[in-house]
């Protein structure tokens, strides 16, 4: 049976973007499919990104509606398609009635650093701002005990298999898959013997394997052409992304522009 998810019916009344009816209509979509399909997600979005070059016009009517920016201290330099942005965060407040009408967990407010990319965000011809992507959080395996390795064993390859899962379902081809662990995790002596057994074989064609800034496990995919939705499997993190998968993400081009992004059929 498909889990009830959530997208905020009240967003129209603080932000005015172009291309959220699509964007959400995407997103609605890739959830009905997968947890058809006895996939567990999350009620609420795990994180929306924007891109602008006027920030305060996503990060002003958020802030009236209860996000708190600057929560993890952090930036998060990224280059899109060879342009050069940074990424602030905002979160909302654990007890946030928002939360109840559907808003975003975090969100993530891209900005270009120089002229030349000023004028790639333009160039998509979504409106400034604009949603770049949208991210579902998967519900992970609980947790059984204290030790990280233990549970690294266990959550990796349920990222694999969810994967694979939701590839099928949406007809969209592998991506990469970003794998940020614990540093306990990656310096356990096991580590190096165990991590091909956990991926079940995929190869550094179809996986990142970093450090995960501030402790915690961040495990991300794209699905749909324009890499317009994102899964995540979000445990015990204290910042909004990751440094390191950013630049593997920029690295592989792995987020892209996005011109003309259809539904998954």
């Amino acid at each position: 049976m498909a889990n009830t998810v959530w997208l905020p019916a009240d967003f129209s009344d603080y932000l005015t973007i172009k291309n959220a009816p699509l964007k959400f209509d995407e997103a609605a979509d890739v959830a009905e499919k997968i947890t058809a399909n006895g996939v567990q997600l999350y009620p609420n979005i795990d994180h929306a990104a924007f891109l602008t070059d006027q920030s305060y016009l996503v990060m002003g009517p958020l802030k009236q509606l209860g996000y708190v920016f600057g929560w993890d201290r952090r930036s998060y330099p990224i280059t899109i398609n060879d342009f050069d942005y940074v990424v602030l965060s905002a979160r909302l407040p654990q007890e946030h009635s928002a939360r109840n009408r559907g808003w975003f967990e975090y969100v993530g407010i891209a900005h270009p650093v120089d002229e030349p990319a000023l004028k790639n965000l333009l160039s998509q011809d979504h409106g400034n701002p604009f949603i770049h992507h949208l991210t579902w959080g998967l519900v992970p395996p609980p947790r059984t005990s204290n030790d990280n390795f233990e549970y690294a064993s266990r959550l990796v390859p349920y990222a694999v298999e969810k994967q694979n899962l939701i590839c099928e379902v949406t007809g969209v081809e592998r991506g990469k898959l970003i794998v940020a662990l614990p540093q306990e995790v990656i310096n356990h002596p096991d580590f190096g013997d165990s991590l091909p057994i956990w991926l079940a074989g995929l190869g550094p064609d179809e996986c990142d394997v970093e450090l995960m800034d501030g402790g915690g496990f961040f495990i991300q995919f794209f699905v749909l052409a324009g890499r317009s939705i994102e899964i995540v499997l979000r445990v015990d993190t204290t910042q909004a992304f990751n440094a390191k998968s950013l630049d593997k993400i920029s690295e592989h081009k792995i987020i892209t522009v996005q011109r003309n992004s259809a539904l998954v059929k």
